[in-house]
């Protein structure tokens, strides 16, 4: 009963994925990972049908079992998407909540050896996974991948690393132009470094580790960038390199190698272009009022998406009154634009 709950038509299943690639992981973070499986209404009335699915990826610092936080006058997205698919808004989809958190708060869905196999978990066992307990169109023109913020920057490179396995996603405000988004906060966390911790990332890990309160916005911040530089800039050994130096100055050959992984840049070299023109849908959008910028990101993600010669009529693009948090509203609408898709 709203607000507390809402009853669903379909359901959603919750289960472990015992992960071999993820087994012995540089953070020694869990190899069992929960996976929720969102099933629509009348999937059991009809046995031999089959339907497409969608693999939804979480924000930095998010978790599985933060899809069923509730807000003062919001419902959480399962709820969403039942609803969405019992009012007929959107075709039926198998729907896959996938986890890939870590010590860090997060692994931008890639494979590190910082972190640990997040993008080959994801492509390599949690979708044969599905396939092989459910009933999906298991082909890559009837599979997305969607998230929101890291979450949408996992969606636009997996797609891009593996159009084999995935012919259409979505993003949300999904972390792109890093020249944008993330350079302009490196002095920022600089200064918090060195004030709060002597300049030592080692001296806040240790701290952040100990500590019983709640973590600050200060600890946040901290533990975030130093998430993506585990994500983006670490060598074959662990060894994690900044991209910027104690004074906040960019360092050009660690800075490089976010860059290779931006995905406007990305999307600009021939073999990430025949990908992106082999989506059969492209949803890209973003709060107008984003604090991290992610609007400008979106926009020129989308523009080279045009330049790598994808159909505009295969790529829906939107910047919406809002800022980076509270577009929950947003899921189901690209759910349903996908669903369309990935159905016909």
């Amino acid at each position: 009963m709203l607000p507390w709950s809402a009853e669903l038509a379909g359901r959603v299943e919750h289960h472990v994925v015992d992960s071999g690639v993820l087994r012995g992981n540089p953070l020694g973070d869990p190899h069992e990972r929960p996976v929720f499986v969102q099933l629509p209404p009348g999937y059991d009335d009809e046995p031999s049908r089959r339907y497409p699915a969608v693999f939804v990826l979480q924000g930095y610092t998010g978790h599985l079992g933060m899809w069923w936080n509730r807000s003062p006058f919001r419902q959480p997205f399962p709820e969403l998407a039942d609803a969405a698919f019992a009012r007929g808004e959107a075709r039926p989809m198998i729907v896959v909540y996938v986890d890939a958190w870590t010590a860090y708060g997060g692994s931008q869905f890639l494979d590190s050896p910082a972190t640990g196999r997040y993008h080959t978990y994801l492509c390599d066992e949690v979708v044969p996974w599905v396939d092989a307990r459910y009933r999906t169109l298991a082909d890559r023109d009837h599979r997305a991948v969607s998230g929101k913020s890291s979450g949408g920057y996992g969606a636009m490179v997996t797609a891009m690393l593996r159009p084999d396995l995935f012919g259409a996603f979505a993003t949300h405000a999904g972390d792109a132009l890093f020249d944008v988004c993330y350079r302009a906060v490196f002095p920022a966390v600089a200064r918090k470094l060195r004030d709060q911790h002597g300049g030592s990332y080692d001296a806040f890990l240790t701290a952040f580790r100990a500590r019983t309160l709640p973590p600050s916005s200060d600890d946040i911040e901290l533990l975030e960038m130093y998430g993506y530089t585990a994500a983006y800039s670490a060598d074959e050994d662990g060894t994690v390199h900044l991209p910027f130096d104690a004074n906040g100055a960019v360092i050009p050959a660690v800075w490089e190698r976010w860059l290779s992984r931006d995905p406007v840049v990305m999307a600009s070299l021939p073999g990430y272009q025949g990908a992106l023109r082999s989506m059969r849908a492209i949803w890209i959008d973003a709060g107008n009022r984003d604090e991290y910028y992610l609007d400008f990101g979106a926009a020129a993600f989308r523009d080279a998406v045009h330049a790598a010669g994808v159909p505009s009529d295969l790529v829906h693009f939107e910047l919406f009154p809002a800022g980076h948090g509270g577009i929950e509203y947003r899921y189901p609408l690209a759910l349903a634009w996908l669903a369309d898709r990935l159905t016909a």
